[in-house]
């Protein structure tokens, strides 16, 4: 198959969050299962800062952006260790800024034309470089209209008309909502803005846009696609997920084992494997706890927390256990991340009144993260909902127990120790249901007691996550497999 990855951002070219990681990975191992793959992104001023080669194509192409024509140019590039063509669409107007896609910690104003531009310059992209594509993979609502374009502009133009688009949900949180007036840009009649397809409580929505006309869709785990069809988790979308779940799918991210892997991982001080992880794993212990100021005890449960400090991660519940623990609990904790304030303020209080329980790094250090992998016993993922979730990928990697909540990717992976699930030796972590801190702590409980207590079940448990195979290889076979249902699924229905 020829597949066209179009997306906002794709690690090393630029990156915010979770979808540049997957748009940075996919496309190599799809190619390694003898695929031809591209890849096109916007040219930010972050993607100069890659230290790859990027050159021009001299290649110039006019869209329409509403009332007027904005002119772009395509650049070309390689991803890394791979025979993937990354193709950049420059726009100095539109992507030679600080920042993706805000600044001071608001949106940029222009975000919709901004995309609009994007999404027209990926199917005009297709003609002038004679790409002959089957699946056209779009990616969040930054290219939430490609499939409308594909389905309503281009479908009876040859090289197009074959064409079929798959369009991925990393999190249905974010939704590209713009005032009923930017209408207007997409160029799009308006008789497509109405309930059933763009308009969204009276503005346009180009995550529903690319819901309600893309061939197939999919999010980044199974049971994240089945929660947004509920009213909890729908984000408002439900009903429009609903009418759609017949071409609805969930396929779980997979983890980058050659940047992730405790037998090679630069960072570490100390190198294992899971025949191997006991030795390792308390060098790294001892290593993490010097570099943290933490006492070296190496009985003592060592609880690590990487990500944003927010409450969809669940930190609310982190923080009031951790108010608890560290009164009456011999435990210790590494929080490592960034996010709101009402959250950064009590941790870095808990650091400052407890040194010898909490270390607090409030920022992100990639390196400090593989350590902390390594290096604690627990890794916790309270997680009020996770689309997918890749730090217990890593944790299970690196023979670190998670504590997660049962949540979207997170319950796709993590199976709760009970007595049941370890006589069938699937258990590879401890996990809960309720969102309260109650049941977090409980949960908590169970594993710093294991810990302590329960070695058989703690390296039972240990052995079984680094036994798994969390890689994009599995991934993209099932991805080739939609890839391959999204085809037949237009011939089956061509056509608006």
């Amino acid at each position: 198959m020829n597949i066209l990855l179009a997306a906002s951002e794709a690690v090393p070219f630029s990156k915010t969050g979770g979808l540049a990681d997957v748009c940075g990975t996919l496309p190599g191992e799809l190619a390694r299962l003898g695929h031809q793959v591209s890849v096109i992104l916007p040219a930010y001023r972050q993607s100069w800062c890659c230290g790859l080669p990027i050159e021009s194509l001299g290649i110039d192409f006019i869209v329409p952006i509403g009332s007027k024509t904005v002119t772009g140019h395509l650049l070309q590039s390689a991803m890394p260790g791979t025979n993937v063509p990354v193709y950049l669409v420059q726009q100095d107007q539109y992507f030679d800024r600080d920042d993706l896609y805000q600044v001071g910690g608001k949106d940029y104003v222009d975000n919709c034309e901004r995309f609009v531009f994007f999404s027209r310059s990926v199917l005009e992209a297709i003609r002038l470089l004679g790409l002959g594509v089957d699946v056209l993979h779009a990616n969040d609502w930054q290219t939430g209209l490609i499939p409308a374009y594909l389905k309503i502009e281009y479908h009876r133009i040859p090289r197009y008309e074959h064409i079929a688009s798959l369009f991925t949900v990393h999190n249905l949180g974010y939704q590209g909502n713009f005032w009923h007036w930017d209408m207007l840009l997409t160029g799009l009649d308006w008789k497509y803005f109405n309930w059933h397809q763009m308009e969204f409580h009276g503005s346009l929505n180009l995550l529903k846009t690319g819901l309600v006309f893309a061939d197939s869709i999919n999010t980044v785990s199974p049971r994240y696609a089945q929660e947004i069809q509920g009213a909890e988790l729908g984000c408002g979308l439900e009903g429009t997920l609903q009418q759609r779940c017949g071409v609805l799918s969930g396929i779980l991210n997979g983890m980058d084992g050659d940047h992730w892997n405790p037998a090679t991982d630069p960072h570490l001080s100390a190198h294992y494997d899971v025949n191997s992880r006991a030795e390792g794993k308390a060098a790294c212990k001892a290593a993490l706890q010097r570099e943290l100021g933490l006492p070296q005890r190496p009985e003592v449960p060592l609880i690590g927390l990487i990500g944003r400090l927010c409450v969809q991660k669940g930190i609310d519940l982190v923080v009031k256990v951790m108010q608890h623990w560290t009164q009456d609990q011999d435990a210790q904790w590494v929080i490592l991340g960034a996010g709101e304030p009402e959250f950064e303020r009590p941790i870095a209080d808990l650091a400052r009144r407890f040194p010898n329980k909490v270390a607090a790094r409030l920022g992100f250090d990639a390196p400090l993260a593989h350590r902390i992998e390594a290096g604690a016993d627990v890794f916790l993922m309270p997680s009020r909902y996770e689309p997918c979730g890749l730090n217990q990928m890593y944790s299970l990697a690196y023979g670190t127990v998670p504590v997660v909540r049962a949540t979207g990717g997170l319950a796709d992976t993590i199976i709760d120790a009970s007595e049941q699930s370890l006589r069938a030796g699937t258990a590879n972590g401890y996990s809960f249901t309720e969102y309260g801190d109650l049941a977090l702590s409980e949960t908590l409980h169970r594993a710093c007691a294991a810990y302590r207590r329960r070695k058989d079940v703690w390296n039972q448990l240990i052995a079984a996550g680094m036994r798994q195979d969390w890689s994009w290889t599995r991934s993209a076979h099932e991805y080739v497999q939609l890839y391959e249902k999204t085809l037949a699924r237009l011939k089956e229905t061509p056509g608006v």
